[in-house]
């Protein structure tokens, strides 16, 4: 054996052990491609002498533990008993996502004094035995809600001096087992976003140190525990799945009938209109009948004289009519309504002037024509027919000043307001709403008794207008990438409008009354969506969202403190490629 680093003496067998099992750690231990630690060991000195003739000496190994001060890159991989890894004063701009993986032994992690300014969405997965999580005195200045998703075994959190302002909603949602958490020496700002914080550290069943407000001046030094009585201005609240309804949708219309719920579901794949029914123990809606037709695109509900009847939309063959069979419970061809001037029916409207109930069939093709049909005591006739040449594709019917009107929207054509004229008992031409082309949905609203219109752009822009008393004028606009409606629901005294998207998640967005406008509240996730419906009930808030290509979703709105938004119980987030 020739000498090693200058030593005049050869290696014995026994020291060659010694050596091969040292440089065999010190190798598992090393970053790759630069740096090796400095073991401590009681080897003799030109052992030693080897192990730092390796490029840098940022990291220290035990037989368990494994300490990196300084260093710009973090071990890739380590022996399987070492348990415990500490970075201090290295220089790497995030924490990315499973940057840890590789070393699934890992117990313990502690992260102090770094540079790194934002922890990435599953930073830390990857690490099943993970229980004590150190992260403190860094520069952080950006959490991703899903930082700590996995880390179901942790009990010790530390997020301390880390100059935090704000945490993320849900970022402890995995922490089940969490028993201690440090939140001292940061900034945080005690609005009404980071309620979901304050409401979670009041309600956690883990020992958390002191917190308080550093702003806004009004808060500064309140316990954030604390600040739910002082901020009780705020509204707290989410968007929770409640059912998935396994068939896909066009439109779902809810009605009321005899003291029941009912909600009919235009089914294009399977030629159907499905009728379900609310059930009030457990809540859900279930199957109640089964309309069958042909290539049907709509169904609407409409109560005459306390009976329940079905008009079922379909490009070929006309339209249906069904009536509520008590005797049979369930509904029966009453009417099949001709379509003579309709090619392409695209949607139903229903309403009532005076005494008398309409229906307006929505024609998308040039060559038909939105047509108005009344009820005359033994069925729907066709009425009046409206514009030629227009590609509308909804329609809109409410009372503005006193006055019926109707408002028509097109993708050829600027939205057209039609006026009821009581002599002539006919829509007239009124108005149109100027620079908004290329509508795919119109819906009318009143916030204050003051008339909105929210107008859907499937790529553009989809538009706020206000009524000003002589017309509408755009208020505000929001980014649309496939949007079919834009839906205004509102609950108890908030509003809300919901933008749906073909291409990513869909929004809702929260009325701010302080600033006469709509902030973003969240995301959700609905495949292809084509309607969102509202239904209070039971004490309970609900939106049913339905799906072209996916599944129909009822979702609940939760106002004030929701348990599943803050980690206290398991629930599991839906990803679109994680579609049921």
């Amino acid at each position: 054996m020739p000498p090693l680093m200058g030593q005049s003496k050869a290696l014995t067998a026994s020291e060659l052990l010694i050596l091969k099992s040292v440089l065999h750690a010190a190798f598992h231990c090393a970053v790759r491609d630069r740096g090796a630690y400095a073991l401590d060991s009681a080897t003799k000195p030109w052992i030693l002498q080897t192990i730092n003739y390796l490029p840098s000496e940022r990291c220290t190994c035990t037989t368990d533990s494994i300490i990196c001060v300084g260093s710009s890159l973090i071990p890739r991989t380590i022996p399987s008993d070492i348990n415990s890894l500490s970075i201090v004063n290295c220089s790497f701009p995030e924490i990315k996502e499973a940057m840890f993986s590789l070393m699934p032994s890992l117990q313990l992690l502690l992260l102090s004094s770094n540079s790194f300014s934002e922890i990435k969405e599953d930073a830390f997965s990857g690490l099943p035995h993970l229980e004590y999580l150190f992260i403190e005195g860094n520069k952080i200045e950006e959490i991703n809600k899903y930082a700590f998703r996995g880390l179901r075994d942790v009990t010790h959190l530390s997020l301390a001096n880390n100059n935090l302002k704000t945490l993320p909603r849900g970022l402890f949602a995995d922490l089940r087992s969490l028993i201690e958490l440090d939140l001292r020496g940061n900034l945080f700002h005690c609005d009404c976003e980071s309620m979901w914080l304050m409401l979670w550290l009041k309600r956690s069943n883990a020992t958390i140190s002191d917190v308080y407000c550093a702003s806004p001046s009004g808060m500064k030094g309140v316990l954030l525990k604390e600040v739910p009585e002082k901020h009780s201005k705020c509204v707290s609240t989410d968007f929770v799945q409640h059912q998935i309804v396994n068939t896909q949708s066009m439109s779902a219309d809810i009605f009321f009938h005899k003291d029941d719920i009912y909600v009919a579901m235009a089914v294009p794949n399977s030629d159907n209109c499905i009728i379900m029914e609310w059930d009030h123990i457990e809540t859900k809606f279930r199957p109640f009948d089964n309309i069958t037709g042909r290539s049907v695109v709509g169904c609407r509900s409409v109560l005459i004289n306390e009976q329940a009847f079905v008009i079922v939309s379909q490009l070929f063959d006309g339209s249906l009519v069904y009536k509520y069979d008590q005797a049979q419970n369930k509904f029966t061809k009453f009417q099949t309504v001709e379509m003579l001037n309709v090619s392409k029916p695209n949607d139903i409207e229903v309403f009532q002037i005076g005494d008398d109930w309409f229906f307006l069939i929505v024609d998308s093709s040039k060559a038909g024509m939105t047509t108005l049909f009344k009820w005359n005591e033994t069925g729907f006739y066709p009425y009046q027919f409206l514009h030629e040449w227009f590609r509308d594709t909804d329609a809109e019917f409410f009372d503005l000043d006193g006055k019926s009107v109707l408002i028509l929207v097109s993708r050829s054509q600027v939205p057209v307001i039609y006026q009821w004229n009581k002599s002539t008992q006919k829509f007239v031409l009124h108005d149109e709403i100027a620079n908004m082309d290329d509508i795919v949905s119109v819906k009318a609203f009143r916030i204050h008794d003051v008339p909105y219109l929210a107008l859907a752009c499937y790529i553009g822009d989809s538009k706020v207008l206000k009524w000003t008393g002589k017309h509408f004028e755009e208020v505000q606009g929001f980014p649309s990438r496939g949007a079919t409606v834009l839906q205004p629901i509102k609950f108890k005294d908030q509003h809300y409008l919901i933008l749906s998207s073909d291409y990513s998640f869909s929004q809702i967005f929260r009325w701010d009354e302080e600033n006469q406008n709509f902030m973003k509240f969240r995301d959700v996730y609905v495949q292809w969506p084509r309607s969102f419906t509202a239904l209070c009930t039971d004490q309970r808030d609900f939106v049913l969202a339905t799906s072209f290509k996916g599944k129909t979703k009822v979702h609940q709105m939760c106002s004030g403190f929701n348990p599943r938004d803050y980690g206290l119980v398991s629930f599991k987030l839906i990803y679109p490629n994680e579609l049921v």
